[in-house]
């Protein structure tokens, strides 16, 4: 398998740890290591050949800098984007890159910022995804849910297997992130998994499906890479999941449970680091907490201390200091917005 990691992210609600030149991708919430070499670790391990990470072009000194530091840099290439353009547009940039090559390799597409704790049980979810892709399929994952999450897509799985692969199942459709009552029910059905993104398919097959579903961009594909590059403001503006996934007959869900998670906002630390029995979540080395509850604290350099306080997100970096209602975590690429209309371009 080649693996493809998309690497062209902002992580705006992450502010202000992921920053303009320094996106979530390239920053250390576990183990010291960013969350690119987390993926280009896990990805490795999987069996990957080949690494191809796409990026954007403002991005690619900080991307080469993590790979050159890696012993295993001789196996990754980097594919820049002139404009972010959604991920069909970045799956036909390989595609394009490809064409000439075998049609039967397998692809496989990775988000960068995603953390998974049980790098064991996703190499045995890449296997199946792969055994699938090779008999004709595009094979996703899907996470088991473990709450009613209103903030990820669904996917629905039929009760029919695929082949004699085992636990890889027919899709039957995929459903847009739902309200809470819904998602309850989704939950309570049991037929319903997370989607978290990942695509497996052949590099033939995922061309076929260009053809059928997305012809504007495979008729960009077959003029080659360097064409492609140069139409690349021509090209719409659409995701994977809508443009192929959502369409397809070639679809295949293996569901999976590998400790995943979509680091999306601050809140999702409480999924990768351990509460203390307040359920305040705290990463850094010198952090004090004092009659406070259901908090989370990022500590880089200077002694932090909350006394007295509930739901507060404190994240500190060695420039700023943010402080927040921790409910409002997932509005915080609103401050982005609003620093950038105040011209307070050194703050991003």
């Amino acid at each position: 398998m080649i693996a493809v990691i998309l690497a062209g992210g902002k992580g705006l609600r992450l502010w202000p740890e992921s920053r303009q030149q320094r996106p979530k991708q390239l920053c250390k919430f576990v183990n010291n290591r960013s969350m690119l070499d987390n993926t280009i670790d896990r990805l490795a391990a999987s069996g990957a050949r080949k690494i191809i990470i796409i990026t954007s072009d403002d991005l690619l000194p900080g991307i080469e800098q993590v790979i050159e530091d890696r012993p295993d840099a001789y196996l990754i290439e980097v594919l820049t984007e002139p404009e972010g353009k959604n991920t069909a547009p970045a799956v036909g940039l390989v595609l394009a890159r490809q064409q000439l090559e075998d049609p039967d390799e397998i692809l496989g597409f990775f988000p960068a910022d995603h953390h998974i704790s049980d790098s064991q049980a996703f190499s045995e979810s890449m296997r199946r995804a792969i055994l699938a892709a090779q008999q004709g399929h595009i094979a996703t994952i899907g996470i088991a849910p473990d709450r009613p999450e209103t903030g990820y897509g669904y996917i629905e799985k039929t009760k029919w297997e695929i082949g004699e692969i085992g636990d890889v199942f027919q899709v039957n459709s995929f459903r847009e992130k739902p309200d809470l009552s819904t998602a309850q029910t989704y939950l309570s059905s049991g037929e319903y998994v997370w989607n978290a993104g990942i695509y497996v398919g052949s590099t033939g097959v995922l061309t076929q499906e260009f053809k059928t579903h997305l012809p504007e961009i495979y008729e960009k594909i077959s003029g080659g890479y360097d064409a492609y590059l140069s139409s690349y403001a021509d090209l719409p503006s659409i995701s994977l999941d809508y443009g192929i996934a959502e369409k397809s007959n070639r679809m295949a869900v293996v569901p999976a449970d590998f400790g995943w998670c979509d680091l999306g906002s601050w809140n999702a630390l409480a999924d990768i680091h351990d509460q203390d029995e307040m359920s305040n979540v705290c990463t850094g080395s010198d952090i004090v907490i004092l009659d406070s509850h259901n908090c989370v604290v990022k500590q880089t350099g200077k002694t932090i201390v909350l006394y007295g306080v509930q739901d507060t997100l404190v994240v500190e970096t060695d420039d700023i200091i943010l402080i927040s209602n921790r409910n409002r975590s997932q509005d915080i690429r609103k401050i982005t917005e609003i620093l950038k209309e105040k011209q307070r371009l050194d703050l991003l």
